[in-house]
């Protein structure tokens, strides 16, 4: 071969200058990016552990005895008692856990859906309607999210106790129902997936405001209905301090504030019961994210094909 020929082979197997660049430039992103993912995932598994430790604790405490529970390592299993203190935990003080759950599922379910319909309905409303004091309207209610709840718990009582609601079932529901978050929620969903061509036909072709909210618009916001009732169930079931002003039958009271009942007023040692229960009382939280996630997803899917 000769000198020239050689010369041209170089050449062309010899990379061009910016593909030179783009090379250099590959290499400095794989340097960069492995200790930036070595840092994320740690920072990922620390966040792992730090949020299922307590619950890796609370199921292997179910499984104890009272002697275990202070005599074995704490996040180790030492014996196996759970189907003891699932017993203890429905028969103790007259079986009033059931009663307790019973209560907790009513409050949830009611102040939850009505939550949903509610911040819906006005997320909507401030969404799709053009009204004089509008966004002065949107900012009230946001003010709402800034002060917390605790503080409200007081004047809630004392509005109610004039009502003579005091004692009952509505005194957690009503508070339960009014959710700003839930009008946030709604109105941002309503701007994003509801399109005004579709109310505009509809109006055209006769249907009124009711009838296209509850037909339409829930149907295309269903994702958005399934995240605020789940949020509202979630935060009606964790909710113990409205109960614990609101309500002093015990009839009436939900899981959380029971548990805490057996905790600070039972002279008898009730540890074992009340670890158990507080197992058992977050299984209906786990059953409706599995139950209601599928829906979720379905409607992020469909939204993203038609997007």
């Amino acid at each position: 071969m000769s000198v020239s020929g050689q010369t041209e082979t170089i050449q062309r197997s010899a990379p061009e200058p910016g593909q030179r660049r783009q090379q250099r430039a590959r290499k400095r992103r794989r340097q960069v990016s492995t200790p930036s993912q070595v840092v994320t995932i740690g920072v990922l598994i620390i966040a792992t552990l730090y949020f299922l430790l307590p619950v890796w604790w609370l199921v292997v405490s179910a499984t104890k005895s009272n002697t275990a529970l202070f005599a074995s390592n704490g996040f180790w299993f030492s014996g196996m008692s759970l189907l003891d203190n699932v017993r203890d935990v429905f028969s103790f003080d007259g079986g009033s856990y059931a009663r307790w759950l019973l209560n907790s599922a009513i409050y949830s379910g009611v102040g939850g859906l009505g939550a949903t319909l509610l911040g819906l309905a006005c997320g909507y409303g401030l969404a799709k309607f053009d009204f004089r004091g509008r966004g002065f309207v949107f900012g009230l209610i946001m003010s709402g999210i800034l002060i917390p709840s605790a503080l409200l718990t007081v004047p809630l009582y004392l509005m109610f106790s004039s009502l003579h609601l005091v004692g009952t079932y509505w005194s957690v529901i009503i508070p339960s129902i009014v959710s700003p978050f839930a009008v946030y929620l709604g109105r941002v969903y309503t701007i994003a997936s509801v399109p005004d061509e579709v109310l505009e036909a509809a109006r055209i072709d006769g249907a009124g405001e009711i009838r296209i909210f509850f037909t339409i618009v829930l149907r295309i916001m269903s994702p958005a209905v399934v995240t605020i009732f789940l949020f509202a169930f979630v935060f009606v079931w964790n909710n113990f301090f409205l109960a614990l002003v609101m309500l002093s039958n015990q009839n009436l009271y939900p899981v959380t504030l029971g548990l805490f009942t057996w905790f600070t007023q039972r002279a008898e040692t009730t540890y074992n019961v009340v670890i158990t229960g507080s197992l058992i009382s977050i299984i209906p939280l786990v059953i409706a994210f599995a139950s209601l996630g599928r829906f979720w997803r379905n409607g992020i899917i469909a939204g993203s094909i038609k997007g």
